[in-house]
């Protein structure tokens, strides 16, 4: 039997948010070139929060949704250019369609892990349009595993033809993936996926934990860049799946290739787990609050680890960036 692993690469997605943001379109080529050259099947594009995310509340990006994609596209040729769409940061009239229009070829929706009833429309409207539509659930560790599949198969009735999980907080370990990805496998009848953060330094296996309970999708990025602690490190998952007798369709020298050029031309440091990312894991935080967390911290002289313990007490979830400065000031009010 062949075992065939679906690669999504968010580099140029979820790294924005290591940099601000800050990506600029040249950055955007470089990259799309090398990932293209080595067979990398979709390459996924945008501000860190996706499409339309671009604001004062969550981060403003350097380059517009239009300037980002029409890069992209324009340096694409073997692999597919993706999306990441959170329904009220993107509509359908303002952003997708011209999205769409540009020549994004896959469009992964996305909502909190109890929310899929807001992924509906923005669903419906992609496969209407005869583009590929997955569904993405966020923040996986706040549900239990029926709930998953309860709001998965919503999903998956909108018309998703894949369900992706997300541990956005890198808070999983390899038991609670067994658990989820086991439960969403045997429930549903679309492929399953899942996308890992590092801040417990379980992303690479977590994302083999996946695979071997069903997964048939998994997400990396080139050497981690992403938010927080950064994500599973795409070379080498690409090196582990073919020790293990997987096929992504990645070219291995390839993809070593595109990521000595990340290193080199879109990254001003290379994921770490620092202290603040280990308690951001174990507080359940969403890993793109790291930049907002260590600037308020440091302008109020406050201990980034107490914000971040606080933020999970709180259940905060990305698009409450605003929760942080109030946290900070009651933590300065209880020091007084």
């Amino acid at each position: 039997m062949i075992k065939q692993i679906l690669i999504s690469d968010p580099t140029l997605r979820d790294g924005n948010h290591a940099v601000a943001h800050q990506l600029s379109a040249k950055q955007i080529a470089i990259y799309a070139e090398a990932a293209d050259k080595a067979g990398v099947p979709i390459v996924e594009v945008g501000h860190g929060n996706g499409l339309g995310a671009s604001s004062m509340q969550v981060g403003l990006s350097l380059e517009d949704d239009v300037t980002m994609l029409e890069t992209a596209r324009k340096h694409l040729s073997k692999s597919k250019l993706g999306i990441h769409v959170i329904p009220g940061f993107a509509t359908i009239k303002r952003d997708l369609i011209k999205a769409l229009d540009i020549g994004v070829d896959v469009v992964r929706v996305a909502s909190h892990c109890t929310e899929a009833d807001i992924t509906q429309r923005h669903l419906g409207f992609v496969r209407e349009r005869g583009k590929e539509a997955y569904g993405v659930l966020m923040m996986t560790h706040m549900a239990s595993a029926s709930t998953l599949v309860e709001e998965a198969q919503k999903m998956e009735l909108y018309g998703a033809e894949g369900i992706i999980i997300m541990d956005s907080a890198g808070a999983y370990l390899p038991s609670d993936v067994e658990e989820k990805i086991t439960a969403l496998v045997n429930n549903l009848k679309v492929p399953v996926g899942f996308h890992a953060h590092n801040n417990l330094g379980m992303a690479i296996a977590n994302s083999i934990t996946a695979v071997e309970s069903g997964a048939k999708i998994l997400d990396g990025t080139a050497r981690g860049f992403g938010a927080g602690a950064g994500n599973a490190q795409l070379e080498v998952l690409v090196a582990v799946l073919e020790k293990m007798g997987y096929i992504t369709g990645i070219d291995f020298y390839g993809m070593l290739d595109a990521s000595d050029i990340a290193e080199r031309e879109i990254m001003p440091q290379i994921p770490v787990i620092k202290s603040e990312s280990i308690v951001s894991g174990l507080s359940g935080v969403f890993s793109g609050f790291a930049k907002h967390v260590t600037r308020i911290s440091k302008e109020y002289d406050v201990d980034q680890r107490d914000v971040y313990r606080e933020l999970g007490k709180r259940k905060v979830v990305g698009g409450q960036e605003d929760i942080i400065i109030e946290v900070v000031m009651d933590l300065i009010r209880n020091r007084k």
